[in-house]
């Protein structure tokens, strides 16, 4: 479990992204907006990583892309998304943790149940 004290602050974030989005941007897109821009942010970093890991040849144009550019779209639109939302993400982030931590406790490691269950689109 995390600590106020050792979960680092996503604040100064939330605030710079703020910021630039309503003095640049001028001002939130609508929050089904933000939602689609993150759907396809998403699916520009698995099409990325399909190109680099997957079986997919990379096109020509796919040079230029970069897969940090990517992921950081994905975090400044999940990121006005909660503040649009009144997230705190420190908060969240925190207690994300602690829901991992409990949830997750025995689960790897060797002292972990194996798990022998076939999953099946019956009982997924």
């Amino acid at each position: 479990m995390l600590t106020a004290e050792q979960t680092p602050s996503l604040a100064p974030l939330q605030r710079l992204v703020d910021s630039w989005i309503m003095a640049t941007g001028k001002g939130y897109f609508s929050p089904l907006t933000n939602m689609a821009i993150l759907a396809e942010e998403t699916g520009e970093v698995a099409r990325i990583m399909a190109r680099l890991h997957g079986d997919q040849v990379a096109k020509p144009s796919d040079t230029a892309v970069s897969l940090a550019d990517e992921l950081v779209d994905v975090i400044w639109v999940a990121t006005a998304i909660a503040n649009q939302e009144g997230i705190d993400l420190t908060e969240a982030l925190r207690k994300n943790f602690d829901k991992k931590s409990s949830r997750d406790a025995d689960r790897f490691g060797p002292t972990a149940q194996q798990n022998t269950e076939t999953l099946t689109p019956k009982n997924l």
